[in-house]
Parts: structure tokens; sequence; C-alpha cells
């Protein structure tokens, strides 16, 4: 008897025939290929077109292959743009930020999960309000604030804390380590506190070993939202030897061919994406794992 309790959009007695078959894998054909365009192709274009003379950049209609390839693009916009030492501030930047927030997002989440304060949930919910309110409204607050930091009255301007600090506090972050510590089952924290664990050496020993899926997914966001951040860094940043990638290219690039930025600009985003496809498996894994129980 076959089994029926699967539902899909075409059932196996269509996908069968022949005309059934061939329907399926050409709409499946022409999704998959649409889908590669859209997402692949301002990669490609991007790629291309610092490969390309400033003259063949700008002609209208443009070109899809550069007639002539020039490789010493890239070496000039690295050259000109200083990209090594905007690399290094990115980076700088991005990792600080990742370890601020592995740590405090990670005692918010396993405080919220497991040792459940008084007024925990009403605290998450106000946490999670702060998602409704767009980023641009906090802009000035937040520059006031690391402009005259409270009770220290030091001003973070053109100091790495001015982007480190608002990172911290991700209450996206925060919500989705608490969904996973929530599907740690709850026998083995008890265990551990029998054998004389304390909720420090059972966050160490335990939950974090089996939080490897979403700490990989935690990761990403936090480097990519500092990565790809613009606005921000421009206000706390104006020192050109403290901008990071973004902002360095976009003052740095008065005057300069825009094949050669267009070269900088692939440059820029190429770490971000093998950074991705060394953590893609955690992706999925850590977003759905924090749905089961057990």
């Amino acid at each position: 008897m076959a089994d029926t309790s699967t539902r899909t959009l075409i059932s196996e007695t269509q996908l069968s025939r022949p005309l059934g078959k061939a329907v399926y894998w050409t709409v499946l054909t022409l999704v998959v290929l649409g889908f590669t365009l859209v997402f692949l192709g301002p990669l490609y274009w991007l790629v291309t077109g610092g490969l390309k003379s400033t003259q063949e950049v700008i002609q209208n209609p443009p070109t899809f292959f550069p007639s002539h390839i020039h490789t010493d693009t890239y070496s000039e916009a690295w050259s000109k743009l200083n990209m090594g030492r905007l690399l290094f501030n990115t980076l700088y930047y991005a990792f600080g930020a990742l370890a601020f927030q592995l740590v405090f997002d990670v005692a918010a989440a396993y405080s919220l999960s497991k040792l459940r304060p008084v007024l925990g949930n009403a605290i998450l919910g106000m946490m999670l309000a702060t998602l409704m309110i767009p980023s641009t409204v906090l802009i000035v607050p937040q520059y006031l604030t690391v402009l005259d930091l409270p009770l220290l009255h030091v001003n973070l301007i053109n100091t790495p804390w001015a982007i480190w600090l608002p990172t911290v506090a991700n209450a996206f972050n925060i919500f989705l380590l608490k969904r996973f510590f929530d599907s740690v089952p709850e026998e083995l924290m008890a265990a551990a506190a029998i054998d004389g664990a304390s909720p420090t050496r059972a966050l160490w020993s335990i939950v974090l070993p089996m939080s490897r899926p979403i700490l990989g997914v935690v990761s990403i966001f936090a480097v990519v939202n500092v990565w790809k951040d613009f606005l921000w860094p421009m206000l706390v940043q104006p020192d050109p030897r403290n901008q990071p990638l973004n902002i360095g290219i976009n003052s740095l690039s008065i005057g300069v061919p825009q094949n050669v930025v267009i070269a900088a600009l692939a440059i820029a985003s190429l770490p971000t994406i093998v950074f991705f496809l060394i953590f893609q498996r955690n992706i999925m894994a850590g977003l759905t794992s924090g749905g089961l129980k057990g």
C-alpha cells in the first residue's frame, strides 16, 4: 500500500507519467535558473566590472563579459584605496563585536531561559519590542550616548567602543539563543545540579557544547551586521585611519576610476562570502533546532 502521508505539489502518480515528469523538471529548472540569476547576477557584474577598463564599465549598453581582462585593476584598487588597512579595521570591529555579543548575549539568553529571574518574560518582551523600532530612529540617541557616555562622561568617538557597545545588546540574537537554550532538556540541567555543578559550569560544560549550531548563526549575523553597516561608522569614525571598508572606500574613491572602485567593492565583499560558505551548514541547523524538544 502506497504511503499517502507525505503531501507534495505533484503526486507520485502524475510524476511517473511522461508529461508530468517533463513539466515538473521544466518548471524546476526554470525556477532554479531564475533564482540563480537573481542572487548571483549582481556578484557576477561586481567581479567582472573590476576586470573591465574604465571606458567599458561606463559604456551603454553594458557588455556581458570584458572584451579585455584587466587583472591589474584589483592590485591597483588594493594599493590606491589602502585596502589592507581598511580590511584590518573592519575585521577588528567585526570580530570584536562578535566577542562581546557571544559573551553578553549568551549570558542574557541563558539567564532568561534556565535561571528564570523575576519578571524575565516581561524583560524579554521589552527586548523584543525594540525590534519594532527602526534602526535609523535610534541613531541620534545612540550618537549622543557615545559622545558623552552616561556616568563616566567619556567621549567614545573615534574609538572601537563606539561600534562595539551598540551591537552588544542584540534582541534578535538573544531571542534566538533563548529559544535554543529552551530546547536543552531540563533533566540534563537537574543532573548537573545534583553532581554539584554551578549554573556557570552547567553553561560551559553542557549548554554551550550543544549550542554550536546556533552560535554559528549568531556569529554570522554579528559579523555581517558590522561588515555591511555604513551610516553608524560614518558618524562615529571620522578619522580616515580608523574607518572600516565601506566608509574608507567611499571617502577615498574621489578621483579614482570607476572600475578600480568596483574592484575594491569586490574585494570588500569577498571575506563575508567566504565566512558564509564556511558556516552555511549552521544556519538552518541553528534556526530549526531551537524549536525541537528533547
